[in-house]
């Protein structure tokens, strides 16, 4: 095994009785749906770990969330594990028919950076997976969902999460603001994804059936600002006026996250790195520990 943590811990999974504690004896076949975690191949749970490793097919969804610097190869020599199939959008989004058709009869691994079943398309594979009569198991792991805590903010003051799209010339919703409007005025703070464009294809190449993908993109906070702000002319609700106060994370679970704290304006103009990025606007009133938690991110101690 190559965790220098885990030589001990990577055995047991080869044993025929571990497998079979996992497994179980209900069906010949079985869809595991593990939970990566956030950070790199090393936040992987042992159960998942040992699910993993008696797994005959391996997919790694790669359109909700990525690990980033690590792509399907590093991870496979990571875990100590064969080839893994990339599960871009159009598999999954097309119902995954083949990876469920060989859970009937294999046990098969579905891995998901983050949690596995916090995104609604997992949701679903989850639900077409039981209508087929194939047995699932879920392995859970960390997710932004409950890591945002990192930043300071309580978990229970948040309301519902909301994501924020790459909008193009001719596409620029804005469900999204009305959303984040009704949490701030029932005094909750709102998580905001912010998209990423994996294996996208423009109008002509899909059109034309050309397998030709566009590089791949990462919203910053910067650029969920802009699109915010833009909107706030118009609405002029508050949630994205100067003052606000909002927390901008990049890369969180990781060694190298940051977090910024400050209002629109300051965070706006912070360089965070690399992706992945997610924010936070903040509740119009925050409590004092929030507060204190919060002032060690403040962005002018992070440019001091």
């Amino acid at each position: 095994c190559p965790f220098h943590w885990a030589q001990e811990s990577c055995q047991p999974s080869r044993a025929p009785a571990a497998a079979g504690r996992l497994r179980g004896s209900r069906m010949p076949g079985m869809l595991w749906m593990i939970g990566l975690g956030l950070g790199d191949a090393g936040d992987i749970t042992l159960k998942g770990l040992e699910a993993l490793k008696e797994s005959k097919y391996i997919y790694l969804e790669a359109y909700t969330s990525i690990l980033p610097g690590l792509s399907k190869e590093e991870l496979a020599a990571a875990y100590g594990v064969g080839d893994i199939i990339e599960a871009d959008r159009e598999l999954v989004e097309s119902g995954c028919e083949e990876m469920l058709d060989r859970a009937k009869e294999e046990i098969v691994a579905f891995l998901v950076v983050g949690d596995a079943l916090c995104a609604t398309t997992h949701c679903d594979l989850w639900l077409r997976a039981r209508k087929m009569g194939v047995q699932v198991r879920v392995v859970h792991n960390a997710s932004v969902m409950n890591a945002i805590a990192a930043c300071g903010l309580q978990l229970y003051r948040f309301g519902e999460t909301v994501s924020i799209p790459f909008w193009v010339d001719d596409w620029k919703p804005a469900s999204f603001y009305d959303k984040i409007v009704a949490n701030y005025k029932a005094g909750l703070h709102t998580l905001c994804l912010l998209d990423i464009k994996t294996k996208e294809q423009t109008v002509e190449n899909l059109m034309r059936g050309r397998p030709i993908y566009e590089p791949p993109r990462f919203m910053t906070v910067a650029q969920a600002l802009v699109q915010m702000r833009e909107i706030e002319k118009d609405r002029g609700e508050g949630i994205a006026a100067d003052g606000t106060e909002v927390v901008g994370v990049a890369r969180l679970g990781r060694d190298d996250q940051a977090v910024v704290f400050g209002t629109c304006a300051e965070v706006a103009e912070a360089d965070l790195g690399g992706p992945l990025h997610s924010m936070v606007v903040c509740a119009p009133e925050l409590h004092e520990l929030e507060r204190e938690f919060l002032e060690y991110h403040h962005v002018k101690k992070s440019e001091a």
